[in-house]
């Protein structure tokens, strides 16, 4: 059985936050690191996470050190690798484990590393595993954002509304400066940044058209240079993007990591996305964002900043959450260039 400690604070010395594993997860869990870090300021705290998140936390204030957590082998190999991880984390004294992955792997790592406070969701069937589990309500309403506040909450910690900010490292930020300048884009020049792809499924991606169109408004109003930025799997999207504009465009689909990404999409005027991960890596650096939405709900997973904007048309069947659709995604392919162009040329006025 759990017994539901009291935590003393002013003893916890190392903290341990096992990352969420997706891209829009991990900048959506920046709030409550934050808010952990005031609750524990005395602390140290150091993240482990999946190679391709850690450009989230690197170079974030609140972040002492990244730990890469490596499982990519089947199993029964990998339990060979966790056991072998728990073994480096308990070499690593935490006293606490704030376990934002809901998995149940991460808590029995927590556990097998000998960690005395785990805080997390009682879910996959973790909660004997947990020392503090928080009940996660079957039908909750509200944003990812609260959601993962919502363990610290339980806790009775202070916790005030924020929304992620994300920090990328000055060398990053001059090396995409000169990769676009390479491309003869200048650091004055209106840059429109946009990500027709998305990871989940093609029920979250607007007609690579649609943003042909878009773009070439842009290009055409405001003398917008644009450029496409997705993973190497949305390469062949970005193309198709590029193919379908009257004018030129620079598709940078899996030539970039997420931090050289990120320092990219800092510099540019405004961004136009699917819901995906580069959408919450865009809102949460502060880039005027405008996220087309389908299958998806965005009061749970929207872009959290007051310079984004969502459109989207809601259907009977909306949100279903569903990656792919039978009935041909309407909600998508309903909405129009033109709408996207006036809620792009709004959330600009507004910034």
């Amino acid at each position: 059985m759990n017994v539901c400690m009291t935590i003393d604070r002013s003893k916890i010395r190392r903290v341990l936050v096992r990352a969420p594993n997706w891209v829009g997860d991990a900048i959506m869990a920046l709030p409550s690191l934050e808010a952990l870090k005031e609750n524990l300021p005395g602390s140290s705290v150091v993240v482990l996470a999946k190679p391709w998140v850690i450009p989230v936390f690197e170079n974030h204030p609140c972040v002492d050190s990244v730990l890469h957590y490596r499982k990519d082998v089947p199993y029964p190999r990998a339990l060979l690798r966790i056991m072998s991880t728990a073994s480096e984390l308990r070499r690593l004294k935490f006293d606490l484990a704030f376990l934002l992955q809901n998995a149940f792997e991460a808590a029995l790592l927590a556990w097998l590393a000998g960690i005395p406070y785990r805080l997390g969701y009682n879910t996959d069937g973790r909660s004997l595993l947990l020392s503090h589990p928080v009940p996660k309500e079957k039908d909750r309403q509200g944003h990812q954002v609260e959601y993962y506040m919502g363990i610290l909450k339980s806790m009775n910690w202070r916790v005030e509304p924020r929304d992620p900010r994300l920090h990328v490292n000055g060398s990053k930020v001059s090396a995409a400066r000169s990769l676009l300048l390479s491309y003869g884009i200048k650091r004055d020049d209106f840059l429109l940044g946009m990500a027709p792809g998305a990871t989940y499924g093609p029920a979250k991606r607007w007609p690579p058209e649609k943003f042909a169109a878009v773009a070439d408004m842009a290009a055409e109003k405001w003398g917008a240079k644009v450029v496409v930025m997705g993973s190497g799997n949305e390469q062949t999207i970005g193309d198709a993007v590029v193919l379908a504009m009257r004018s030129p465009a620079l598709n940078l689909c899996g030539k970039t990591s997420l931090g050289e990404a990120a320092a990219v999409i800092q510099q540019c005027r405004a961004f136009l996305t699917n819901d995906s991960g580069l959408m919450h890596l865009a809102a949460a650096l502060d880039v005027p964002t405008v996220a087309v939405f389908g299958s998806t709900d965005p009061t749970a997973t929207g872009p959290r900043s007051e310079k984004a904007r969502v459109v989207r048309h809601p259907m009977e069947c909306s949100p279903c959450l569903k990656p792919e659709c039978p009935e041909g995604c309407p909600c998508l392919k309903s909405i129009q260039p033109d709408e996207v162009w006036k809620e792009l040329v709004s959330c600009l006025r507004s910034t």
